[in-house]
This record gives C-alpha cells, sequence and structure tokens, in this order.
C-alpha cells in the first residue's frame, strides 16, 4: 500500500486533491479526464470538474436532451463513444441521477456460498465439531464441486451466526 507524500508528512491536501481522493474512493474518478474537450469543461469554470464521471455524463445527456446537440459529436467531447452514450442514457432513464454513479467492481455477494451450501456447512460442523474451514472448503470441492477458499468459509459462517444473533434480539 503506497502512502501519499501529503499523508506521510502530514500536510494539507488541496481541495482539487481531496476532490480527488474522494472521487477515487467512490469509483467516480473518470480514467481519462484528458479526453474531454467539451467547452465548459475545458475552460476556467471550476464547477466543471472533467476528473468527475458522473458530473461528465450527466453534462453529456443534457447536452444531448436540453441544447439538442447530435449524439455523435456530443459523445466525442465528452470522451465516450455512441454505444456508450446510448447506454449512459438507457441507464439514467431507467434509475435517474443514482444509476450514474459506477458500481462497486467485483461479485456483489458471496455467490459460491448460497444459503443452502452455508446450511450444509454448518450441518458437517454439528456432525463433526473438530472440522476447520479448510476441510470444510475441501468437503465443498469433494461433494459439490465448489472451490473456495477456507477464508471464504469462515466469513459466511460468520455473517450466518451475526445475522441469527440479530434476530434473537
Amino acid at each position: 500500500m503506497t502512502t501519499t507524500h501529503s499523508r506521510r508528512f502530514g500536510l494539507a491536501q488541496t481541495p482539487q486533491d481531496a476532490k480527488g481522493s474522494a472521487l477515487r474512493r467512490q469509483h467516480a474518478l473518470n480514467p481519462r479526464p484528458h479526453v474531454v474537450t467539451d467547452a465548459a469543461f475545458a475552460g476556467d469554470n471550476a464547477f466543471f470538474d472533467a476528473r468527475d464521471l458522473v458530473q461528465v455524463k450527466y453534462e453529456m445527456l443534457r447536452r444531448v436532451r436540453e441544447d439538442g446537440q447530435a449524439v455523435s459529436r456530443t459523445a466525442a467531447d465528452f470522451g465516450f463513444s455512441r454505444p456508450s452514450f446510448y447506454q449512459t442514457q438507457a441507464v439514467f432513464d431507467a434509475e435517474g441521477l443514482p444509476g450514474l454513479l459506477p458500481q462497486r467492481p467485483g461479485p456483489k455477494r458471496a455467490h459460491k456460498l448460497s444459503e443452502d451450501v452455508i446450511d450444509r456447512l454448518e450441518q458437517a460442523l454439528t456432525a463433526e465439531p473438530a472440522l476447520n474451514s479448510a476441510q470444510l472448503a475441501q468437503r465443498l470441492e469433494a461433494e459439490l464441486g465448489l472451490r473456495v477458499h477456507r477464508r471464504s468459509v469462515e466469513r459466511a459462517l460468520g455473517r450466518r451466526k451475526k445475522a441469527v444473533a440479530a434476530r434473537r434480539r
């Protein structure tokens, strides 16, 4: 993990650095701000920030809808392809502004360790309490063909235990 110079020496971040850090944390930092050539973003107006992916997408949609600009030209000015424009438009039409927020990468849930699989793990632990998470993972692979890491087993069982405890309160 790298530490930035300003963090290491306790220097204050400039507002631009703070905004860039916040955008990065939210996965909303535009990976290609340099390709945004729209006049509003290229000018001196501090309100328009080409690093803000949500703002860039919204302004691109607004230019076409409200200002009547051509899709091809507008998409190019904002650093997008025509298909990306239409995909962004469809998401915006369906979900509004929250739809423009980037989704977190990766799986959204423990997709291999379904409730049925966790039930099976708990049954195995009840029958043989001495089993550890690595042995449980090996059983899943042998019995169900599921390859999971022992830590995934531990986390899934921990989540189940927390859920059961919360229901009892």
